[in-house]
């Protein structure tokens, strides 16, 4: 038997598996289907984004196998560097062009928001022979195989257990060899799912999923063993509503308290099993649970910045910085109290790391069309950022966006909040990309900051956009094709709102272009073009002698 699984990617509250990313469930179902017999060599794996470019070699594939796997689902929206997600137009070709069982899952059970709605789930099925999973599709890939019937109407659609994804997650590590961007793959990792608060927000899909459902340390552990014995060497905790929750203790409350040795004993266990990992970050942390147990969280933070690897960010879902819509919307925390989460993770992860950019800080999640909004929610939250700013604590990056509703949650059915203010929320996004992004980041990474470890990502005209693996990494433009696919270190030189310029580290001054010259701190276009009729110096007190500049100095080599 031959399967083939096809990534169309997921972008979740709590999960993500976009490329460079892999999320853990495709190394769930690669699991699954080993544990029912599978061989390596009978399991393919493919990008979206493989068949794209290669349609041909692809579709041979998967007239071959005997079930076609896709997993897909955007719960929420996103820009992507140089992918993008899967269609319902795409899934169709893909389970048209196949001979056997076709089977979609991932979060797209969920809905379909992002092109029509709920809707398109009947022309789906109206147009091909899939199933769509209504649960866990690495639990009904698992049971299919072993049913033995050819009515896959007949098979239940379940949840899997942490037990289940304990084994399939370490029999599945191989799928990773696969994946396009391999050796430099970043492993989604998944800790717990579900929500422990007993009041959820409006229109997150995280409650979905039950109430949090947290794995054994150990199993964490053993997978991330497995994956860095198959060459993996970059992992986030990403799968987790609230990294500072695992294993928390429910005192009744709504929010349960955290338990620091357990995220001592997770850090400590994944250091030792991948003693040369490149990347080790995080994603969510609830400001709420911050604010509400400030001493065992800052001794989470301690041991996140011992263990992990710089850059790291701690994304806080703030939502809003109106009451009002916090109380509507039942947020997780009050502005204060973010405000105090803010405070506390700059204190604790601010200073600079190895790589250029500083070891932890916060992210932050603002959404708009929720209910309650009004034209002066937009006036708080600006309010709100520029206190951060003026406090002088640094935030990694402001995510702004609309709200995706989906069936079963609160927001579903309030479409109409979304529109409300549509001119408003794009001059004032606007306002904060220029009067609180830009100054932000220029406190983030200060010109001349070396940034080690920039992969080159896409040449696009005469400019090279590359980024550090990690978390949430800047956006860095190099102003000329650079080799793809290869790491350089990068001198910053310019700011954008959200992303920056920079030349490699160290430039050498006598093969340098001129448009990398310019670029250098201190040195302007009529500056360069006199230092590169200079050219070759033969020392760097030579460049001083013949040029009269000394600011060039720490950047460049010969």
């Amino acid at each position: 038997m031959r399967a083939i699984i096809i990534d169309g990617y997921v972008d979740e509250p709590a999960c993500f598996g976009v490329p460079p990313y892999i999320s853990p469930y495709i190394r769930y179902i690669a699991g699954a289907l080993r544990e029912r017999g599978l061989q390596e060599k009978d399991i393919s794996y493919s990008t979206i984004d493989e068949i794209r470019i290669d349609p041909t070699k692809v579709s041979e594939i998967i007239k071959k196998a005997d079930i076609t796997i896709i997993i897909a689902g955007m719960t929420v929206p996103g820009k992507y560097l140089r992918s993008t997600p899967i269609s319902l137009g795409e899934i169709e070709s893909i389970f048209n062009a196949s001979n056997g069982t076709n089977i979609l899952g991932g979060p797209i059970r969920l809905g379909f928001s992002m092109e029509g709605g709920k809707k398109a789930e009947s022309s789906l099925l109206d147009n091909t022979n899939a199933i769509i999973c209504k649960k866990d599709i690495e639990a009904f890939v698992f049971d299919m195989l072993a049913e033995h019937t050819s009515d896959l109407e007949d098979i239940e659609h379940r949840s899997r257990s942490v037990e289940e994804i304990g084994r399939w997650a370490v029999k599945g590590a191989f799928i990773i060899e696969q994946h396009s961007d391999y050796p430099n793959v970043m492993c989604e990792l998944e800790t717990y799912r579900g929500c422990g608060r007993d009041r959820h927000c409006s229109f997150c899909t995280e409650p979905s999923y039950g109430s949090s459902d947290y794995r054994p340390i150990e199993d964490v552990i053993l997978e991330v063993s497995s994956l860095y014995g198959r060459g993996a060497r970059n992992f986030r905790i990403g799968r987790q509503p609230d990294i500072l929750s695992y294993h928390a203790k429910d005192t009744g409350g709504n929010i349960p308290e955290p338990d620091p040795l357990a995220i001592l004993n997770l850090y400590k266990g994944i250091r030792n099993v991948a003693p040369e990992l490149k990347v080790l970050h995080m994603d969510n942390a609830n400001p709420g649970t911050i604010a509400t147990y400030p001493e065992p969280c800052k001794d989470i933070l301690k041991t996140i910045v011992k263990y992990h690897t710089p850059g790291d960010v701690a994304a806080l879902g703030m939502e809003s910085a109106d009451p009002n819509v916090v109380k509507a919307n039942n947020l997780k925390a009050m502005p204060d109290d973010v405000f105090e989460a803010i405070r506390i993770i700059n204190e604790i992860g601010r200073s600079r790391g190895n790589n250029g950019m500083p070891e932890l800080l916060p992210g932050l999640n603002i959404v708009h069309g929720l209910i309650g909004e009004s034209k002066k929610t937009f006036d708080l939250n600006y309010d709100f950022l520029k206190s951060i700013l003026d406090s002088d604590l640094l935030l990694r990056r402001i995510n702004i966006r609309q709200v995706m509703a989906f069936p079963d949650t609160p927001m579903y059915g309030n479409d109409e909040l979304v529109g409300k203010h549509k001119k408003i929320f794009l001059k004032y996004k606007e306002k904060i990309r220029k009067d609180i992004d830009l100054p932000m980041l220029q406190k983030v990474v200060p010109v001349g900051t070396i940034l080690k470890d920039v992969i080159c990502e896409v040449n696009d005209g005469k400019m090279c956009f590359g980024r550090q693996l990690g978390s949430y990494p800047l956006l860095i433009g190099i102003p000329a094709n650079m080799p793809l696919n290869t790491f350089t270190d990068v001198t910053v030189t310019r700011h954008g709102h959200r992303s920056v310029t920079g030349i490699p580290y160290p430039l050498n001054i006598n093969t340098a272009p001129i448009q990398f010259i310019q670029e250098l701190p201190g040195i302007g276009k009529k500056q360069a073009v006199k230092i590169h009729q200079n050219i070759p110096f033969s020392d760097k007190e030579d460049i001083v002698k013949r040029t009269g500049n000394e600011e060039i100095l720490p950047y460049i080599s010969l």
